[in-house]
Order: C-alpha cells, then structure tokens, then sequence
C-alpha cells in the first residue's frame, strides 16, 4: 500500500466485521445495509476474537442467537429469499461440529441460489497446538480439515491464512452472492489464530460503498433466434420460475403475456409470479403441479423459460412436453439457459423480456389456444376448490391449506419445504398476492420449515411488520428441527405453525405403495423396531417452548384457531391430524423418474417397474 495511505490497525476478526458494516445496495431507490446481521453460536472457535467484534455493532448488525447451526442456516437462505437474493444474513460457528451442521444448510443455498455468508472457526494456521480439540485429523495432509467439506456446497470458498487476505477474498465473496448468474453461499474459514491476529487495513476498505445487482443485457442475436422461434409458435407457452421475481421482473412478464396472449405456467419456486384469479396463469406445471398446466404443455409447441433451472419436479423428468416442442431458456446463468437443447438467451430476465417484446411487436398467441388454456384452468380451479373444501371425509393437507387459504390476509407469506405438503401447496394454494409463496423444493429439506419461517419473519418484520409467516410442517420435519419455536418466542418475531401430523414420513410411505412395496419404516405404525406406537404429544411440546399452542379435530377448528392465532402477537402452533392414506391431491401429476428393481420376488414390484418403464418412451432426450 501506499506510504502516505491512512490506515487502521485491526484484528481480523475487526476488520471483516467492519467491512460488512459498510457494504449497502439500492433497492427501490433507498440504500440499506446489504448485511442484514447475522445468526451465531458461540464456541471456542469464534467466541474471543469474532464475538468480540460483533459486539461492537450489535445495533447495526443484529446477532440472533440461534439454537441449532443448521436451523441457522435454514434461517439466513429464507432471509435472502425474502429480500430477492438482494440482502444476506451471515452465520458464525465455531470449529468442529458446529460447522459441520451448516453443511446441510450451505447446500440447501447453493441448490436454490441464495446468497449466505459463513464465518466458521478453523484450526490454528500455526499448528503450534495440534491436535487441537474438535480437530479432524488427515495423517497425509496436514492442510485438509473439516472446512474443506464446504468447497462442494459453496459458489465462494477461502481459507484466511493471513490477515491482509480479506482485502481481496471479502470483495470477492460479495460479489459472488450478489451475482445473478454465480449467486449462492460463500464460505470463509477462519483459523482461531489468525482471527486475533492484527495488520493495518487502508482506511479506504472500510468506506461505505453501495451495490447495486447486475443486470445483464441479452445479445441480440439469440434475441432474434427467439423471436424467429416465437413468430412461428401456434401453441407458445411460458414456464414462469423463480428468477423472474429476483429480476423483479413479475409486471414485465405479465406485460408480456397478456401482450401477445401467451399462456403462463409456474414452477414451484416461481409460485406467485402471477395472482391465481389472472387469466392467463394456467397454474403449476409437473409432477405437482396442475392438469391445466400439464395439459397445455404435453401439446406446446414453443415454450418460454423465464428464470428456472428446469429440475425434474418442473418437467416431469423431462416427460411433460412435446417432443418436438422448441424450447427458449432466458437466464442470467448460461448453464440454465442451454439445458435440453434449448435456444438460449443468456441475461437478465427483466432486459430480455423487454428486447422480447419489442421484436415481437403484432404477435399474439392463436386466440383458440389461449381459449383452451383458459377452460383447462377453469376445470383446475373446479377441482381444487372441492380439494380444499372440508366435509364429511377425513382431514387432509388440501383442507388446511384451503383453510389459511381463505382466512389469511393477502400479503402474509407462506413457507414449507419437503415430506408431502410442498406438492399440497403447489397444487392447492391460491395465490393472493405477488410473492407471498415460499416452498423450498430445490433441496427439498426437512426442517427448514420452521426455521425458514423464523428466518423469513425477521426479514418481513424490516418490511411488512403487519403481515404473518405462516409455517406449513409435518410431524416428521417438526421432529427433526423445531428448536426455532424458541427462537421465535425468544426474539419476538411471531410465527403461525400448522402441526399436520399423518403418523410418520406418510408421503414416502405413499412412494413406497406407489412402487409396489409394502409400507415399512415410513409410518411409525410399521417400523419393525417399534413395539407399542404412540403419538407426539406436540402441542404440550410447542407450548414448552413459549408458543401458544393448540390441538384441533378438524377443518372447522383449525379455521377458528387460526383466526385467533391472526389476532395475537404471540407464536402460535396449531395441531391437527391427518389421514396418511386418504385426501392426498390426487390430480395433476406428470411421470416422475424414481429408481425401481428391474429384478424382485414381489408381483407388485415387478408390476410397477414395468408400468413405470412404460412412461420413459415420452423422455425428452437432451443434455
């Protein structure tokens, strides 16, 4: 550095803590910390030297104490989400096993594209100490630990073996989160020494800068290659995902569509790009989805993918389409734009909407097949609204949803993730307002419901304190991670959970049957290790923890509990059980690519295998 350059002697530890302090992004025209603070548990890895600079900027950047690191994880992806991969939260773990557990959340970010920054203890760079405790040791390779697991699930990784280094890597692990084409989480492991080890920082890195997100710009030869390919379209159809609402680009796409009639479809994480009452949302495509969006897309003729990584719940494992349909991908990332032969048109999907319009100006979609997109939804919206409806049946996923459904309010945000009810919202949630949705499909996790929720609560309380998080969770996530409800009572941010107990892993059970199996392992009724079943006493658990809670029998009670839940401040949790058999949305499911034994003893087995091999003739074959 320059000699006559200012500078500031800090820790390292200070020094990334200030660093993050200072780094803003516009958004709506306002600049506002793009570090939303941070979750953190405390241990010998991270407590004296990085606690020790967190301290200093509790009011700036706000510490939640977590209870689990992999909850914390859950909760900092559902931050981002929330906030459009436009702000991140940062968690710190010490070494060892507390940073072992963010690996399952690092993945979940790096599957769905979340920006996450992780500040996790490392052993001393020195070795002085070593073995030291909690240490893995690699008789071979004295440099390999436990950090390095996080190279596969991170889009960012360093190790600070120097205190300078985060002049660089810093910048570095921004910038990535902040890319609309490489955003995911980013790793920096921080040795314990070297955490409390000083150097003189230029003053200029820690002055306030302000990010704005990228956007890029589409060329415009693969513009006119996807006119050329939409100008000639009797039957077009557009695949709205997740990246349209990160882009911002939910009015653009609408403009778009009622522009040139072109029918709109949604996939799971681009759930609430369009309200469901809009005439042109034909509802969610593939193996959860809808009959109408099915039913358009098997007979399109030019499909529009708009922001999605087209993952196999979306294309039936690449069965729902034609198969000589032409596919155009719009993607700021070029690997998602040229999956499956599609034209691509690499960039952002707000420009590249725009470029789209203007060159396909005259255009619209044969007003009969818009028609028929139309009645196929109006028949869909039939079924699901019987789906929904409570009677004389036993209780189901699909009647409490339709339940929060019709008392919540429009701009409450609705979270869940694995087990059944990922496919139960899809299908059966109407959609109130634009990105209100968040079902986290592309990991599929268990537990990330509730800590998603606690996480998504933090961000809607920055800028929707009025409106409700609203957690859907089965038995078999809340038993895996439910220590948020703490979290959630502790910290004040409330929560609505929806306890839907089917007596085990009912959905897997459902695959098993499906499959030609007999039911094992999946309901606790038939686990062979389990000699006398018993249910989970959850209310009495949830209430322990500081929520109010509560049990019901059926739709009915669930409706009244969950108006009193509205009216409160307080965490609520609503208990209801539910059938593992019946009830399931029995509707709108394309083929879906599942492993089956092409040798078995069982005729049920052999008899599935051969019905689903029968389907694989539809396969789209692509790269």
């Amino acid at each position: 550095m320059s000699a006559n350059q200012t500078t500031l002697r800090l820790t390292t530890a200070q020094a990334i803590v200030r660093f993050l302090a200072n780094q803003f992004i516009e958004i709506d025209g306002a600049e506002i910390r793009v570090c939303g603070g941070g979750f953190g548990i405390f241990g010998h890895g991270n407590v004296p030297c990085l606690g020790e600079a967190l301290y200093d900027v509790q009011d700036i950047l706000p510490l939640y104490r977590g209870q689990n690191e992999q909850s914390m994880g859950f909760a900092a992806a559902a931050y981002s989400k929330y906030h459009l991969r436009r702000r991140f939260m940062f968690c710190t773990a010490s070494a060892g096993p507390g940073t072992a557990n963010l690996l399952t959340a690092a993945a979940l970010a790096h599957a769905n594209r979340l920006p996450m920054l992780m500040l996790c203890g490392d052993t001393f760079l020195t070795r002085l100490p070593d073995p030291v405790l909690q240490q893995l040791e690699h008789f071979g390779n004295p440099t390999l630990g436990l950090n390095d697991a996080f190279k596969a699930v991170t889009r960012y990784w360093d190790r600070i073996t120097h205190p300078a280094q985060i002049i660089q890597s810093l910048p570095a692990a921004l910038a990535t989160m902040l890319d609309p084409a490489d955003c995911g989480p980013a790793f920096l492991g921080l040795p314990q020494d070297v955490q409390g080890w000083a150097c003189e920082y230029p003053e200029v890195f820690f002055e306030k800068r302000v990010h704005r997100i990228r956007r890029i710009t589409p060329d415009a030869a693969e513009i006119a290659d996807a006119v050329s390919l939409l100008k000639c379209a009797q039957r077009p159809m557009i695949i709205a995902g997740g990246g349209v609402q990160y882009s911002d680009a939910v009015a653009d796409l609408t403009a778009f569509a009622e522009t040139h009639q072109i029918p709109v479809v949604e996939t799971i994480a681009g759930r609430a790009n369009l309200l469901s009452t809009h005439p042109l949302n034909i509802g969610p495509l593939g193996v959860t989805g809808s009959n109408s969006a099915n039913a358009i897309a098997e007979t399109a003729d030019v499909i529009l993918a708009v922001g999605t990584r087209l993952q196999d719940f979306t294309t039936g494992s690449w069965t729902a389409f034609a198969a000589d349909a032409k596919f155009i991908a719009l993607n700021a990332a070029r690997h998602d734009a040229g999956k499956h032969m599609a034209s691509p048109v690499v960039g952002d999907a707000k420009l590249g909407l725009t470029e789209l319009a203007k060159a396909l100006e005259g255009y619209a979609a044969p007003q009969e097949w818009t028609t028929k997109a139309r009645a196929q939804r109006a028949d869909w919206d039939a079924y699901v609204a019987k789906n929904v409806s409570s009677g004389n049946r036993p209780n189901s996923y699909a009647q409490a949803i339709g339940v929060v459904n019709d008392l919540c309010d429009p701009r409450d945000r609705i979270v869940t993730a694995a087990g059944g009810l990922p496919a139960e919202v899809t299908a059966n949630w109407r959609t109130l307002d634009i990105g209100t949705v968040d079902v986290e499909f592309g990991f599929s996790c268990m537990g990330y419901e509730i800590a998603g929720g606690w996480g998504a609560r933090i961000a809607q309380s920055e800028k929707e304190p009025e409106q409700d998080t609203i957690v859907f969770v089965g038995d078999g996530s809340y038993l895996l991670m439910n220590s948020d409800i703490y979290s959630a009572a502790l910290t004040g941010k409330k929560l609505i959970i929806l306890v839907l107990d089917n007596g085990g892993f009912a959905v897997i059970n459902k695959l098993q049957n499906n499959t030609g199996a007999e039911s094992f392992n999946n309901l606790i009724t038939d686990s062979p290790t389990v000699p006398e079943p018993f249910a989970v006493d959850f209310e009495a658990h949830a209430a322990a923890m500081g929520a109010v809670a509560q049990t019901v029998s059926n739709p009915l009670e669930l409706g009244e509990a969950f108006k009193k839940a509205k009216a409160s401040d307080k965490t609520h949790v609503i208990v209801m059980q539910v059938d593992p058999y019946e009830g399931w949305t029995a509707e709108g499911h394309t083929w879906w690519e599942v492993g089956t034994p092409e040798v078995s003893d069982k005729p049920a087995v052999r008899a599935a295998h051969e019905d689903w091999e029968a389907t694989r003739s539809k396969q789209r074959k692509g790269v």
